[in-house]
């Protein structure tokens, strides 16, 4: 009877770190996107601004939003892998 309730809880966790990579990876695509979209509006709005107190306004919020994407997606990774390495831990 243990053995059987060891046996769900383990299966159990190895669904939920499946599941888990799987809507991380979806989350990391989203944030892949999201900078796509900042970085484009942003290139629009530098382009399309004429003053130059504006320009530099709109490349630093560029800079600033693209290097806040690119710690989520770090962030990201991370936990990814961090999930990678309890499946197998679970696995073995």
């Amino acid at each position: 009877m243990l053995g059987e309730i060891n046996y769900k809880i383990t299966s159990m966790s190895k669904e939920y770190y499946r599941k888990r990579i799987i809507d991380l990876r979806a989350s990391l695509e989203k944030e892949r996107e999201a900078k796509k979209k900042d970085n484009a509006y942003y290139a629009d709005m530098i382009k399309r601004t004429s003053s130059p107190s504006s320009k530099v306004s709109y490349r630093k919020s560029k800079i600033d939003r693209a290097a806040s994407h690119d710690r989520n997606i770090e962030s990201l990774k991370r936990q990814i892998e961090s999930a990678r390495e309890s499946l197998k831990r679970e696995k073995s």
